[in-house]
């Protein structure tokens, strides 16, 4: 777990910022698929928690749907990602909590700034949260 960095192309950063400001009063989610450790693709879920203003809980027909199609594309889950409307890019306790893949990226997209959008990664295993520097490329 003591990743350097780790590389997320333009193209997957600026989709996620932009389902994120496209919903600024719930918080989106949903899951990115890759292929020899590169994320490829971005599978938008529905937000199916209660308070969805504070929470996210990954439509579960969709998340099997999302992860169905991963391996019809011979990928692997790279992250789950999600949105704070308004806190900023950390886990809450309720993020450390319900974190289940210990494998997977968990990013964070925060609209809790003034004017710049935030998106931070962690690794979290057992309830704690690792921060991991996040590096844009043009792939």
């Amino acid at each position: 777990m003591n990743q350097e960095e780790i590389q997320i192309p333009r193209k997957i950063t600026n989709q996620l910022l932009h389902l994120a400001q496209v919903s600024p009063d719930f918080e989106v989610c949903g899951l990115i698929g890759s292929k020899n450790g590169l994320p490829t693709h971005c599978y938008p879920i529905k937000n199916s928690a209660e308070l969805p203003q504070q929470r996210f809980l990954l439509d579960a027909g969709q998340q099997i749907s999302a992860i169905a199609k991963m391996r019809e594309l011979g990928e692997e889950l790279f992250a789950i990602y999600h949105s704070h409307p308004t806190s900023p890019a950390l886990p809450s306790s309720y993020d450390l909590e319900l974190a289940a893949y210990p494998e997977a990226l968990y990013l964070i997209i925060s609209l809790n700034t003034k004017g710049i959008l935030e998106m931070r990664g962690f690794k979290i295993v057992q309830k704690t949260a690792l921060e991991i520097p996040l590096i844009m490329n043009d792939d």
